[in-house]
């Protein structure tokens, strides 16, 4: 099988975290297309997935740069002509702090990447996917929560748009799966619970062997 004939693999915010073990657990069948912003990050990703005998292509741009990811649907459709998942992990948290002191800055941020580039995505990657094809997004629920403001905010209205899409398209495809992985120990948690013993947490290569497998993929 060739990269051109196996399976693929979108995975938007693939440089760390759930994003690269979700990379990593679906190389063995797919080609990975990896978006991250950290061309290091990619890289290093892309060695471990050649080690153990799979294949991506890396593409390292923000996802709220319209235009560049225009570009790479463009290239996918030019080289597969469609994607058989789509698994997006990409996602901005600002600094926790009291509603009434959150900024323009870390707002626009929030908003751009969590909502803006979610609704902006799914028009583009639409195109790409067939009724056999999945594209899977990740619930992590802090709306109301005290400090929250801003990421508990955008990921709702994140989530609000995607249950639409799921609703709009449960009879005719694409399957539209929203996930909810257990608290996991990665850079983001850490920002948002300095401290906090990461003992318990769920390590992110593991919740998404579970979170695949839960979803037959």
């Amino acid at each position: 099988m060739t990269v051109e004939t196996q399976k693929t693999a979108l995975i938007t915010g693939a440089s760390r975290g759930l994003g690269a073990a979700l990379a990593e657990a679906l190389a063995p069948t797919h080609h990975i297309i990896a978006v991250g912003r950290t061309t290091g990050a990619l890289e290093e990703l892309d060695d471990r997935i050649q080690a153990a005998g799979g294949s991506a292509t890396l593409a390292p741009l923000d996802v709220t740069d319209k235009g560049a990811m225009a570009h790479l649907c463009r290239s996918i459709f030019d080289r597969w002509g469609n994607l058989d998942l789509w698994a997006h992990t990409a996602i901005y948290g600002p600094a926790l702090m009291p509603t009434s002191d959150l900024d323009d800055k870390g707002w626009t941020r929030a908003w751009t990447t969590n909502v803006e580039a979610t609704r902006v995505l799914i028009h583009m990657v639409n195109a790409l996917m067939t009724d056999e094809s999945t594209a899977l997004f990740f619930h992590d629920d802090h709306a109301g929560e005290p400090f929250f403001a801003g990421y508990g905010a955008s990921k709702a209205a994140q989530m609000a748009l995607v249950r639409s899409w799921a609703a709009e398209n449960a009879r005719i495809g694409p399957r539209v799966v929203i996930a909810e992985p257990k608290p996991l120990a990665t850079a983001m948690r850490s920002r948002f619970f300095p401290g906090e013993n990461r003992a318990p947490l769920a390590a992110p290569a593991d919740e998404a062997a579970r979170i695949l497998t839960d979803l037959a993929i």
